[in-house]
């Protein structure tokens, strides 16, 4: 496919710490690549978010955050987005609004100037808005402000999952935590528009990663996948391997 024929497309996954995000993203990824999709992994924390380093280097500073990525051999503490101090939501309120306008700039330079056909994002704005009070009225209405200002993915994946089974892959935030961020990224859908992947065995959820996709592509590029039962087969196989 040529740049020429179409327009750059993205997609992003979003969900809870442990949610099995880096699966269905590498497997998504290698299913469009073989289909002749030339694709980007863009990495929202490292290549997107505002003034990441000072951010970092806050929750370190200021919460006491431990550095690293947990592991069932290795837990970690973290404490930044679950830090709920009341002073924390309008500086987030503007660190958000910063990130949904380098959003909308990525996105467009992807659009105008890329040979890239699909991109997606590992992680996106509404990882950040779930870390809001949205049983609060002032952040339902920031939330929805924000969402007009940011593109919206041709599909949002929201992966769910058991935060207990979630907490046991990647053991850094505490177990309330992750059941009241779960709640929040439910009700964060209904508002985003974002399509839920139930909190299946990966190869089911694969499964429905791709027909969600296959089902909101253009036609255009739907014609691509010309063996759409074999691939879809192949990505159940690859998924429980």
């Amino acid at each position: 496919m040529t740049k020429s024929t179409r327009q750059t497309i993205f997609v992003s996954f979003s969900g809870i710490d442990g949610a099995g995000k880096s699966t269905q993203i590498g497997n998504l990824r290698d299913r469009l690549i073989e289909a002749g999709f030339r694709v980007r992994v863009i990495a929202f924390w490292d290549e997107i978010v505002a003034l990441g380093k000072l951010r970092e280097t806050s929750s370190h500073t200021l919460f006491k955050s431990e550095k690293g990525i947990g592991t069932p051999e290795k837990p970690v503490n973290r404490r930044d987005k679950n830090v709920r101090t009341w002073y924390m939501t309008p500086v987030r309120f503007f660190l958000y609004l910063l990130d949904a306008i380098q959003v909308g700039r990525v996105v467009r330079r992807f659009r105008a100037n890329s040979d890239v056909d699909v991109i997606i994002f590992d992680r996106y704005l509404y990882d950040e808005l779930a870390n809001l009070p949205l049983d609060e009225r002032l952040s339902r209405l920031y939330v929805r402000l924000v969402l007009k200002l940011c593109p919206h993915p041709l599909v949002a994946y929201l992966l769910d999952a058991d935060p207990v089974a979630a907490r046991q892959r990647k053991p850094e935030y505490p177990l309330d935590f992750l059941h009241t961020n779960r709640a929040t990224y439910l009700a964060l859908a209904k508002l985003a528009d974002m399509s839920i992947m139930p909190a299946l065995p990966a190869s089911h959820v694969a499964r429905e990663v791709v027909t969600t996709l296959l089902n909101r592509l253009p036609d255009p590029e739907r014609e691509v996948f010309a063996k759409v039962p074999f691939w879809i087969d192949k990505v159940e196989m690859n998924a429980s391997s």
